[in-house]
């Protein structure tokens, strides 16, 4: 290998022992190690052990003669990325190190991607300096280091992920897989095999093995999105895990032990759920190791100019988006009652976002349903008098055109007037307001 392997474009480093080769580790970045098990000093087990923590990329290879298929599980279960038993061919070693370079180019490839999407979204903190938003990131630098379950409540829209995310961020595990998992969103007869994966044949439709998120996850976090829906047959499944590490296979016997920090999210009274029965009380008290109650939009209002800034620039960097937004239109922001949260405001704001023609969001921007606006328009009339026809017309003209996104081809259709006569009064208001 020494000999040949440069020749295949490969650098080669000989290591006499184990410990030569976790010296050598400490000392270079390699992308692949090809490591015997039974060596002087250090054996190969432990040797791969050791390189998975001074070097987590580089991949592991075992070359044995021992065929027994207990050394293969326990060279793969200890991160090895191949088994081949000695001797082997030339062809075979060379085979299997494309495979490590094909992967590590789809990693760098995910990487580059996940540095894309991070620049075009923006960055994903906690955007808000009230006393509240304060509170809440104390406690997740407090949490954050430690492997301890989190509980995060708050109402529909809050962020919750976005907690989950900056505890994963903070963390010991954050160059580690962050996966995410909507509990409500699964069918109850896939979740299983979703959270553990199976075995090829275990049921009807099994065509082909599959890894569940628990593996996917392994060494990293998993966030369980809406806990309260998780079936109460899963429940127990996932309080095991919590308590012992293992998880098992659909099909299978064995179990397999996965270091997974565990994350949970609800807007639901878990409480309640186990008064009535529909949630265990033993996982309730096991998740909720650590709370973190997140406040509604409504309770940090204050928060309103820094989350419309933030989420302005964010559609900006897509492509799309005003620059500033009227103070009247702050003003009805600050006055609706935001039932949807953080969720609803940056609906709101896209929305006003794609209406706006000059830069400056306006009232006339707003979504027709909101119902600050529908009270400012109500406000106005009873301070004003009776509203004109032309007005009138024009409310309806300017919601139409709201409601097909701006298509004025279709807001005419809908008003029952040819697409010449809506031009016509839309040029007549312009008029006016050019010459007011």
């Amino acid at each position: 290998m020494s000999r040949e392997l440069p020749r295949m474009g490969h650098e080669v480093t000989v290591c006499p022992d184990g410990l030569t080769a976790v010296a050598a580790l400490e000392l270079n970045t390699f992308d692949c190690i090809l490591v015997d098990l039974d060596m002087p000093g250090l054996g190969g087990i432990d040797v791969i052990g050791r390189t998975k923590q001074l070097s987590p990329d580089t991949e592991a290879v075992v070359l044995t003669g021992k065929s027994s298929l207990d050394t293969a599980v326990a060279a793969l279960r200890h991160g090895a990325f191949d088994y081949l038993t000695k001797p082997c061919k030339l062809s075979e070693i060379e085979r299997l190190l494309n495979r490590v370079a094909e992967k590590r180019e789809l990693v760098n490839k995910c990487r580059a991607l996940e540095h894309r999407v991070q620049h075009l979204e923006g960055s994903q903190q906690l955007v808000g300096e009230s006393r509240l938003m304060q509170q809440v990131r104390s406690l997740i630098t407090r949490v954050a280091p430690t492997n301890s379950t989190v509980l995060i409540r708050g109402e529909t829209g809050t962020g919750k992920e976005l907690v989950a995310r900056a505890l994963h961020q903070q963390s010991l595990r954050a160059d580690k897989p962050f996966v995410a998992i909507n509990c409500g969103a699964l069918p109850e007869h896939l979740i299983e095999s979703e959270l553990f994966g199976h075995r090829k044949g275990a049921f009807t439709g099994a065509d082909d093995h599959r890894v569940g998120l628990f593996e996917v996850a392994d060494g990293g976090t998993l966030f369980l999105d809406e806990i309260g829906e998780l079936p109460k047959a899963m429940q127990a499944k996932l309080l095991r895990f919590l308590e012992s590490g293992e998880i098992r296979r659909v099909g299978e016997n064995e179990s397999l032990i996965v270091d997974v920090r565990v994350i949970c999210a609800t807007h639901r009274c878990v409480e309640d759920m186990v008064t009535t029965g529909d949630f265990r009380e033993d996982l309730m008290f096991r998740i909720n190791t650590f709370e973190i109650l997140l406040p509604s939009l409504r309770e940090r209002i204050d928060d309103l100019g820094l989350l419309t800034s933030h989420l302005l620039a964010r559609f900006r960097r897509n492509g799309r988006g005003a620059a500033q937004i009227d103070p009247e239109a702050v003003r009805i922001l600050a006055a609706h009652s935001w039932p949807g949260n953080v969720r609803e405001l940056a609906n709101v704001i896209e929305h006003a976002s794609i209406l706006c023609d000059t830069g400056i969001i306006g009232v006339d921007n707003l979504p027709d349903n909101f119902e600050a606006r529908q009270r400012l328009r109500a406000a106005h009339i009873a301070d004003n008098g009776p509203i004109s026809l032309r007005d009138l017309e024009m409310q309806a003209i300017h919601q139409a055109l709201s409601r097909h996104g701006g298509s004025k081809p279709k807001a005419a259709e809908e008003l029952g007037i040819s697409l010449k006569t809506l031009y016509n009064k839309l040029n007549q208001t312009s008029g006016l307001k050019e010459t007011a």
